[in-house]
């Protein structure tokens, strides 16, 4: 599963790419949301209707939802892409494929977004980062070293088979 530069650019794009079209749904929710908190059909008919500031509030959480995003979109877009060699050690940028009995998964260590899924052709990694129990378990961790995933019948090692 050996993968160049220009594959981890793909997957990089696809990420930002999933975060740009939900952006825009955000965007327009809280767009959406506002206007229904400032229509004169949602003015409070006596003191006990609450659905303007009930608006209000989900407006201002779909619009920080998306300040998030936009963060996230920029972090995205900062990353370079860089090889890692034989030996190098686990650091956001990574693609790092994980194998436990003959089972291989990708992983793409990332700047934010952990649980995204990006698609380059027939790979498929999942994103995670540094903040996450697993992400913080492979910082640092080359290829050879083993991490222990949480699985419903307890913690299973697997091997970090590639480091990219």
């Amino acid at each position: 599963m050996r993968k160049s530069i220009v594959d981890k650019s793909a997957l990089t794009q696809s990420i930002i790419f999933q975060l740009e079209a939900e952006l825009a749904l955000q965007t327009e929710a809280a767009l959406g949301s506002r206007d229904e908190a400032t229509n004169e059909e949602s003015r409070a008919e006596d003191r006990f209707d609450m659905r303007s500031q009930s608006a209000a509030y989900l407006a201002a959480g779909q619009a920080r939802l998306a300040s998030e995003i936009a963060d996230a979109i920029a972090a995205w877009r900062a990353l370079s892409p860089r090889a890692f060699g034989p030996g190098a050690e686990i650091a956001s940028g990574a693609l790092v494929t994980l194998e436990e009995n003959g089972r291989r998964a990708a992983y793409l260590v990332g700047p934010q977004s952990g649980g995204l899924e990006a698609r380059d052709g027939e790979l498929t990694a999942t994103v995670v980062t540094g903040a996450s129990p697993l992400g913080r378990q492979l910082i640092g961790r080359r290829a050879g070293e083993s991490v222990q995933i949480a699985g419903r019948l307890g913690p299973v090692v697997h091997r970090v088979a590639a480091v990219e």
